[in-house]
C-alpha cells in the first residue's frame, strides 16, 4: 500500500507529474534512436506556454468570458461567463523538469547561458501567472520531487514576486553573455530579442505591485528606472511575444471554422461596443460584424448604428432572447474565415506603452505619460490594421489610417486628461480594448486590480458566491488539498482566515 500511494502521489500530485510524463519516454520513434537535445526540450516548453485550451476553437474564446469580451449562446461550459471560477492545476509546474534537463544538454558554455536564461524566463512566466491566481503557493521547492520532497512549502506570494524578479534579472543577464540557440519558433533564437521580452515580463510583474512601492525589498520604483535606463526593452509591434500561425496543418489560427465548430455561438458584448462607439474608435469595425438585423435592412455596413452587443451581465436565459431579436454582433468574420487569423500576443509592445504611462502617471519614473499613452493607442490600432486584409469584408470600409488615428488621439473622450485618476482610467480602458481576444485573463486582472472596466454584477446571473461580486481568486487545486494538506491549509490560515474560498484578498491587492 505504501507503494501504491507514493506512485499515486507521483502521478497525480500537482508537484509530481514530473515522473509519469517525461519527455524523452514519449514521443520517440521506436525506428530510431531516441537521443533529446535542448533544442527539442526548449520548442516543447515556449509550446507549453503560449498553448490555450482551443479544442474546436471553444476553450480559446472561454478566457474571453470572464473579461466580458464575449457573451456565448450555447448553454454549456459556460460558468466563466457568469465569474464561477474553476479550480486550477499545478500541472505546467512539472514541465519545469524539462527546463533543468535543456539546460544540462547544452553543449557550449554560451549556449547554457542562452538555456538558462529561457528557463528563468519560463519559470517567471509560469509562476507569475499561477500565483496572481491563487496567491500564495510552493515556489522554492516546487520540483523537487525527484529529490524526494513530495510536500513542497508553500512561499508568500511576496518571496514569490521578489524570487521572479531575480530570476528575470539573472535571465537578461545570461542573455547578454548567450549566442542564438535553437528550438525557438518566437524569436528564432535571438538573444536579444529575448532580453527585451525579458524585461518586459519584469515591467509587468511590476506594475502589479504598484500598491508596494514603500517595500524596501522590492525596489519597485528602482527597477522600473533600471529597465527603462539601462535594459532593452520592446522597440515595435515587431518585437512582441506571440504566435504567428499560418495556412499549415496544425499551424492555423485557434479560432479558423475548419478547426471551430462553434461559430454561431459567440456575440460581443454592449462593453466592448458601447465603450467603441463612445470614443468614435474604428475598431469596433474590426473586432465586430454588422448585426442579423443590420444586415436584413441593408444597413451601411460603416455605420456605427449596424453594431450592437448584449449585456453579458443578463442571466442566460435573457441574453438568448435579446440575442434571438437580431440585434447583437457576432465576431468579425476575420477570426472564422482566415486560416492565419491574427498573431496571439501575451507580450506586446503596445501592453508595455500603457505599462509604462500607468508607471509615469503615478511618478515610478521621470517620463511623459502621454507619450507612452498616445504610443500605446497608435501601436494597438497598428497592429489590427496589419493583420487584417485590406477588404471591406473585414474592416466595413472604416480603414485605421495613420490620419484616423491622429484625430482620434485628439477625441474629446481620448485626449489625456488632467488627472491622476481620470488618466489611470484612460490608460486601463485602453489596455482592455487592446487585449480583446489576446493576453489570456488580462481584462479580468486588470478590472482586479484597477476597478476598470466598471462591471455591474447582476445578482441573478453571477455564480460567484457572493452573487452580488466579482470573485477575486481561484481557489486552491484539488490535488493540493488531497497530497500536500498540511501546507495548503497554513497558507490558507495566514491568508485568508482559514477559508479557500472565491473573495480571499491576496498580497498584491493589499
Amino acid at each position: 500500500m505504501k507503494k501504491i500511494y507514493c506512485l499515486l502521489l507521483i502521478c497525480f500530485s500537482s508537484f509530481l507529474l514530473i515522473g509519469c510524463d517525461d519527455f524523452e519516454e514519449v514521443n520517440t520513434n521506436p525506428n530510431t534512436t531516441p537521443e533529446v537535445t535542448s533544442a527539442m526540450l526548449a520548442t516543447k516548453l515556449i509550446n507549453e506556454l503560449v498553448t490555450t485550451d482551443n479544442e474546436n476553437g471553444k476553450g480559446f474564446i472561454f478566457e474571453d468570458l470572464l473579461s466580458k469580451y464575449i457573451s456565448w449562446t450555447e448553454a454549456q461550459d459556460i460558468d466563466k461567463a457568469f465569474n464561477l471560477l474553476s479550480r486550477p492545476s499545478y500541472s505546467t509546474l512539472a514541465n519545469l523538469r524539462n527546463a533543468v534537463k535543456m539546460i544540462d544538454m547544452a553543449t557550449t558554455d554560451q549556449l547554457k547561458n542562452s538555456y538558462t536564461a529561457l528557463s528563468h524566463f519560463i519559470r517567471a512566466y509560469v509562476f507569475f501567472n499561477l500565483t496572481i491566481k491563487v496567491g500564495d503557493m510552493p515556489y522554492s521547492e516546487a520540483i523537487e520531487g525527484e529529490e524526494g520532497n513530495y510536500f513542497p512549502k508553500y512561499d508568500t506570494q511576496k518571496d514569490i514576486f521578489l524570487g521572479l524578479l531575480n530570476e528575470l534579472d539573472e535571465a537578461d543577464r545570461l542573455f547578454a553573455q548567450g549566442v542564438t540557440f535553437a528550438g525557438d519558433y518566437i524569436y528564432n533564437g535571438d538573444v536579444s530579442k529575448w532580453r527585451k521580452a525579458v524585461n518586459v515580463l519584469q515591467l509587468k510583474l511590476l506594475i502589479n505591485l504598484y500598491r508596494k512601492t514603500d517595500d524596501l525589498d522590492l525596489k519597485v520604483k528602482e527597477r522600473f528606472n533600471t529597465i527603462i535606463n539601462e535594459r532593452p526593452i520592446f522597440e515595435s509591434i515587431d518585437d512582441n511575444f506571440q504566435v504567428v500561425y499560418s495556412n499549415k496543418s496544425g499551424q492555423k489560427y485557434p479560432y479558423y471554422k475548419e478547426i471551430n465548430s462553434f461559430t454561431n455561438y459567440d456575440r460581443v458584448t454592449s462593453i466592448v461596443v458601447d465603450k467603441l462607439k463612445e470614443l468614435g474608435d474604428y475598431r469596433l469595425f474590426y473586432y465586430a460584424k454588422p448585426t442579423p438585423n443590420a444586415i436584413a435592412n441593408k444597413v451601411d455596413v460603416s455605420s456605427w448604428d449596424a453594431y450592437g452587443g448584449v449585456d453579458p451581465m443578463l442571466p442566460e436565459s435573457d441574453i438568448l432572447k435579446y440575442v434571438s431579436k437580431g440585434n447583437v454582433s457576432p465576431l468579425n468574420d476575420r477570426y472564422k474565415e482566415i486560416p492565419e487569423g491574427e498573431p496571439v500576443f501575451f507580450l506586446s509592445y503596445q501592453e508595455m506603452n500603457y505599462i509604462l504611462a500607468e508607471a509615469a502617471a503615478r511618478g515610478f519614473i521621470p517620463k511623459n505619460a502621454k507619450d507612452y499613452y498616445e504610443e500605446g493607442i497608435r501601436s494597438s490600432m497598428q497592429f489590427v490594421s496589419e493583420n487584417t486584409p485590406d477588404d471591406a469584408v473585414y474592416h466595413h470600409n472604416r480603414k485605421m489610417t495613420k490620419e484616423y488615428v491622429a484625430e482620434y488621439l485628439k477625441g474629446e473622450k481620448v485626449s489625456f486628461a488632467d488627472n491622476l485618476d481620470d488618466q489611470i482610467r484612460q490608460i486601463i480602458w485602453q489596455k482592455y480594448l487592446l487585449t480583446f481576444l489576446q493576453t489570456p485573463y488580462n481584462g479580468f486582472y486588470e478590472y482586479r486590480r484597477t476597478g476598470v472596466p466598471e462591471f455591474v454584477i447582476n445578482p441573478q446571473s453571477n455564480r460567484n458566491i457572493p452573487s452580488d461580486k466579482m470573485p477575486l481568486r481561484w481557489m486552491y487545486p484539488i490535488d493540493e488539498l488531497n497530497y500536500n494538506m498540511e501546507n495548503v491549509t497554513k497558507a490558507i490560515k495566514e491568508q485568508y482566515n482559514g477559508s479557500d474560498d472565491y473573495m480571499g484578498v491576496m498580497w498584491i491587492l493589499k
